[in-house]
């Protein structure tokens, strides 16, 4: 169960961080809003998340999924070009998250 509510966690934070750059410095308030709220319920989501996962895995799977996310976002939504060095970041975060989650006697807590 926490690995869904992980996932939801980091969907909800790609979705907060891509209205933050739609918000225009919090200048379009609706945005600024819509920010704010999955900022927050994102936060919540975690807080139930390291009840049961150890803080670390969770909070690199967190990060290196929103890295990931986020730069996808830019390409696909924003035109953003990313060159072979950022995928080749984006293909190392994941190959970290695989490594940490697949290898390592960390992530069973």
């Amino acid at each position: 169960m926490h690995w869904f509510l992980l996932a939801i966690g980091i969907a909800i934070e790609l979705l907060a961080t891509t209205a933050m750059k739609l918000s225009d410095g919090f200048t379009r308030l609706g945005f600024a809003g819509l920010t704010l709220i999955c900022f927050g319920l994102a936060f919540y989501v975690m807080s139930l998340v390291v009840r049961t996962m150890p803080l670390g895995i969770a909070y690199s799977v967190w990060a290196g999924g929103g890295i990931a996310g986020v730069t996808l976002i830019g390409a696909v939504v924003f035109g953003q070009e990313l060159d072979g060095f950022a995928l080749l970041g984006i293909g190392l975060i994941l190959a970290g998250v695989i490594v940490l989650n697949a290898l390592s006697t960390a992530a069973s807590g």
